[in-house]
């Protein structure tokens, strides 16, 4: 009896390793992954604008995202950071969104994101796979907002 019941644990163990995947989601197949570390400094007047909620700034220093990245301030000191390449084609010369309130644009068809959450507004249901945009990690320690992928 004890011998059986090790091999259904051990059985139960190997089902269990085999189903478990580390995929947190499907990868966007359109933007390659990249690393970078870039700091804020808050008291910056090119910066000034993120002190207030809901006011995005565009940053497209060298070597920050892919085509540079979007940040927002989203309230009580939570920061959110988006690549603003839009993350449902390949990079091209059209795919640097614009900021339009708190909203990005991509004009290369027009898909519209929220700046809040990275969500695709209005999303086409025509089957397609889309993708919301590539959010990177901000985090804040006084008047500095470090941002990492």
């Amino acid at each position: 009896m004890g011998h059986t019941l090790k091999v259904l644990l051990a059985i139960l163990l190997v089902i269990l390793v085999l189903s478990c995947s580390n995929d947190k989601g499907q990868r966007n197949p359109y933007l390659p992954e990249i690393g970078f570390r870039f700091d804020i400094d808050l008291n910056l007047p090119l910066y000034n604008p993120l002190i207030n909620p809901g006011n995005p700034v565009y940053i497209s220093s060298a070597g920050v995202g892919i085509r540079g990245v979007i940040i927002m301030n989203t309230g009580f000191d939570v920061f959110r950071v988006f690549e603003a390449s839009c993350p449902n084609h390949s990079p091209s010369n059209c795919s640097t969104m614009q900021i339009e309130s708190q909203v990005a644009v991509c004009s290369c068809e027009d898909f519209e994101y929220s700046l809040f959450t990275g969500q695709q507004l209005s999303r086409p249901d025509d089957g397609a796979r889309y993708f919301d945009m590539l959010e990177y990690n901000a985090r804040s320690s006084g008047s500095v907002v470090t941002i990492t992928n």
